[in-house]
């Protein structure tokens, strides 16, 4: 099954700004997944071992080093076109 998933990080610390990038250029690096991100959140799609592999992946490994962090994120069961804008066309689509 082809899921989208959207995540945000929000650090706890003076520095987020590098943890946030840190994590979504590891969160780039990983097999079988699109990414996409925004100034809010970043997104991914793909089958559902590997999107909730990555994210998964990543956030235990920023999660074990130092300082406090929060992620929120929320899962989709359905394959959205993440890399377009949705069209607003008052039918609601």
């Amino acid at each position: 099954m082809r899921i989208t998933a959207e995540i945000s990080l929000y650090p706890l610390n003076e520095q987020f700004v590098s943890d946030i990038t840190d994590f979504i250029l590891v969160l780039r690096r990983q097999p079988g997944i699109e990414i996409i991100s925004n100034q809010m959140s970043t997104q991914l799609r793909g089958e559902f071992a590997a999107v909730t592999g990555a994210l998964n992946r990543c956030m235990e490994a920023s999660m074990a080093g130092p300082g406090a962090m929060a992620f929120v994120v929320k899962y989709l069961n359905a394959d959205l076109p993440i890399g377009s804008a949705p069209g607003i066309d008052g039918a609601g689509h």
